[in-house]
């Protein structure tokens, strides 16, 4: 990736290291799913509005609409409410570092679900480190019996689950305009969140405050129009490989905005799992273990010895 590829990685890590800030402060007034229809409809929205400005069309295929309802389904619809659910029972940091745990799950799945992306030994070890940082965080509460700690956890892991079933899937939307997909996905997620919300959650008490406001603005806007927007550009320029990048660098910028601005508090096992997680992450994209072995080797293929040449 050239340089900007790398700034728009690092802006796309704080947009979405954001929605996790956001919708903490959101469910202190709205209910999960409630929050969930309103992040996709702004979203929604306001990629209707660039696509009308820039004379761009959606597609008319019913069986191309059919793909953006699933996609909607697996990528917004239940991850969004896991999550947010989730978040009222965990710090947004540890939401956060549980989610990050998408590539591991989408290495598996895609070994058993694609022709063209395999598990090799490098990626079962990868999986492997990472599982068990997951295994550190989430063992602390399943140690203290089926409380709701651990539900939330489980419940945010199914999100980081259904994300890579939409990682996979979505690699059908290649050839389309990067806006496509997008505009289409969430389209279909607000309709079907809203006879949701009408039977569980139903009108809110009070009109919501001014915070929560413009949280839903921040998370609507900001983490998913502005952000699938460039995720979608990135993933047609760096490839998904480059994208997945992205999980590593959520979690730092959510912890810091938690910590900063919430008063969240991470306890010490989960930086040991967020660090376990990093290190099976880097250790199935590979490139850093590449780079390690070429500072390693000589020109003629020797390995260096660490003396003087």
């Amino acid at each position: 990736m050239g340089a900007g590829e790398w700034g728009t990685l690092l802006l796309l890590s704080l947009l979405w290291g954001g929605a996790f800030f956001f919708s903490k402060l959101a469910l202190a007034e709205l209910r999960p799913f409630s929050v969930a229809l309103v992040r996709v409809m702004i979203g929604a929205t306001a990629l209707w509005c660039v696509l009308l400005a820039t004379g761009q069309r959606m597609p008319a295929s019913p069986r191309l609409w059919s793909q953006f309802a699933l996609m909607g389904l697996i990528n917004n619809l239940i991850p969004f409410s896991l999550i947010f659910w989730g978040q009222t029972q965990l710090a947004s940091g540890l939401a956060a570092i549980l989610n990050a745990t998408t590539p591991l799950w989408t290495v598996l799945l895609a070994h058993w679900l694609t022709q063209d992306d395999r598990l090799t030994s490098q990626r079962i070890a990868g999986v492997l480190i990472g599982l068990a940082g997951v295994a550190v965080m989430v063992g602390g509460a399943a140690m203290g019996g089926p409380g709701l700690n651990l539900l939330a956890q489980l419940a945010v892991i199914g999100a980081a689950l259904s994300y890579a079933f939409a990682v996979i899937f979505g690699r059908r939307f290649r050839g389309l305009p990067p806006l496509a997909p997008a505009v289409g996905q969430l389209t279909c997620s607000t309709l079907m969140l809203l006879p949701l919300v009408a039977l569980l959650d139903g009108p809110p008490a009070a009109l919501p405050g001014t915070t929560t406001l413009l949280a839903l603005l921040g998370l609507g806007l900001l983490s998913t129009a502005l952000a699938y927007n460039l995720y979608f550009r990135l993933l047609a320029t760096a490839g998904a490989t480059n994208v997945a990048l992205v999980t590593l660098l959520i979690p730092v910028s959510t912890v810091l905005l938690g910590t900063l601005f919430l008063g969240e508090q991470i306890e010490p096992r989960h930086y040991v799992g967020m660090a376990l997680i990093a290190l099976g992450l880097l250790a199935i994209d590979g490139r850093l273990l590449r780079a390690l072995s070429l500072l390693l080797t000589t020109d003629d293929g020797r390995p260096t010895t660490g003396g003087p040449v």
